[in-house]
């Protein structure tokens, strides 16, 4: 309740649109790197990671350095480009380079992309209150949702941001609460045993890059994608930059987050491993480490803190979320709507659509990281294309849009084929421009633009036709789960 007093404070802070979306382009650079990695960090993240060097090892830690160079190229080509032309949505940019039609498609691709990632993220919240709380799914969701509308609607971005700000305090204080009392429970020598028995490796250099997500090329390529296409075309979270006065500010901001994610994934990488060797090999269920801990080692005192942080992490995705996607409805769809009260009624619409989308996934029976992973896996690509080309010149509507859904189209082929996940991104991109560039240059032989229609209709045909046989229950993070674990039981921890 403090955090939604917070936004009732700072309402009237809000004179304007911009200062409602864009925090008047004040907020000093380390506050909006802090909220970069508080609204990149979903409760997915949180209660997902520990689990993933429970069950294997630290290589997914080479997802996180490519995610560095990823922010580095953004900052060298993509925000020099935001801060010259003064926008408050990002795809005004795309409206500048080509027309207004191509704005508003990447902005309609980023809105749904959003809603139904973050509905995910928001059942996983109310998830997790739940089973600690006993309250019904509904109760849960509804709650969440109040709290965070209060700020977000009352506060506008200033107040997301330093919220968030001071969220990524909270969980970071959590993470190393449970560190602590972990700690306190592993016999000596237990962190040489991690070593010698490989649960520590970070590198992996082994295996075939295409098909294991892992290797050390495919997750660095892999991480390097994501990051660039995610901060650089999501609004989400380029819109935390924008809020900064200037583009060095920005640059520190950006990149500064990819070394503080780094040091993150390390901190509940290291958790996991310790659950590992608190829990003598018990099995807990997937994406039920940090529960666990809550459950069943932490003092009462301090299981409300860890639940504070898993709760912030989840609400400064979804806050960021509001207002992010309230901010590309005026700003692309009706770019004459100015008015601060339109724009907090928006959010509350958003809100709702959340909540919905919420409850909706609730009856869906795949794992929520893998619904969530895979929702941004399929847009991305096509997204950071629209930004890439407008660095290349002007293109043909038409054009555009075949690379568009070639682009989207390649991604569920790579999905029948096997392909690692982590090329998923590059390969779209690579398809998406390639087409635009071919058409191009052909465009005066309509032979080349036909094949290119054929080739999507048919190979969307062929994809639809076989996807009732297809295995919707398959990982999309395939890790390697420690021997004595392999049948992945649920039991009840201990």
């Amino acid at each position: 309740m403090g955090i939604s007093s917070y936004g009732l404070i700072k309402r009237n802070s809000n004179k304007s649109f911009s200062d409602f979306f864009l925090a008047s382009r004040d907020v000093p650079w380390f506050t909006a790197m802090l909220s970069i990695v508080a609204t990149e960090t979903s409760v997915l993240t949180f209660i997902s990671v520990p689990g993933i060097s429970y069950r294997g090892d630290w290589t997914f830690l080479q997802l996180a350095l490519g995610y560095i160079v990823g922010r580095i190229l953004v900052s060298i080509i993509l925000l020099p480009v935001f801060f010259k032309y003064g926008i408050t949505s990002i795809y005004e940019i795309l409206e500048k380079k080509f027309n207004v039609h191509i704005q508003k498609l990447a902005s309609l691709t980023f809105l749904l992309t959003r809603v139904m990632a973050d509905g995910v993220r928001f059942l996983a919240t109310a998830i997790i209150i739940q089973s600690i709380t006993g309250w019904s799914i509904y109760v849960s969701i509804l709650l969440i949702g109040f709290i965070t509308l209060i700020y977000t609607v009352l506060g506008g971005l200033k107040a997301v941001i330093k919220i968030d700000a001071f969220q990524f305090i909270i969980y970071l204080v959590s993470a190393m609460i449970c560190i602590y009392f972990l700690m306190d429970l592993i016999p000596d020598n237990s962190i040489n045993y991690l070593y010698s028995s490989g649960k520590l490796k970070i590198f992996d250099f082994g295996g075939n890059i295409l098909t294991n997500p892992f290797s050390f090329l495919s997750a660095f390529i892999g991480g390097c994608m994501l990051s660039f296409a995610s901060h650089g075309s999501d609004y989400m979270i380029v819109q935390r930059v924008l809020a900064t006065n200037n583009i060095v500010s920005a640059r520190k901001a950006m990149i500064g987050s990819g070394i503080f994610v780094f040091i993150q994934f390390s901190l509940f990488l290291f958790i996991g491993s310790l659950i590992y060797l608190v829990t003598d090999c018990a099995i807990i269920e997937k994406d039920r480490e940090i529960t666990y801990i809550i459950k069943n080692i932490l003092p009462v005192g301090f299981k409300g803190i860890v639940i504070a942080g898993v709760l912030s992490a989840a609400m400064s995705t979804l806050s960021s979320s509001i207002n992010a996607l309230s901010s590309s409805t005026l700003r692309d769809w009706f770019p004459n709507v100015k008015s601060l009260k339109t724009s907090r009624f928006v959010a509350l619409i958003w809100t709702l659509i959340l909540v919905s989308v919420a409850i909706a996934f609730n009856n869906v029976n795949n794992s929520l990281i893998i619904i969530g992973l895979k929702i941004a896996s399929f847009t991305y690509g096509v997204l950071l294309s629209f930004f890439i080309l407008s660095r290349l010149g002007k293109f043909r509507t038409q054009n555009i849009v075949l690379g568009y859904l070639s682009g989207i189209l390649i991604v569920f082929i790579f999905t029948k084929i096997n392909i690692a996940w982590t090329f998923y991104i590059l390969g779209s991109v690579f398809i998406n421009i390639s087409v635009v560039l071919i058409l191009e240059k052909f465009h005066k032989y309509l032979f080349f633009r036909d094949i290119v229609v054929i080739l999507i209709i048919s190979s969307g045909i062929l994809f639809f036709y076989r996807s009732d046989q297809s295995d919707y229950t398959s990982n999309i993070i395939d890790i390697k789960v420690k021997e004595s674990c392999l049948n992945d039981k649920i039991f009840n921890g201990g």
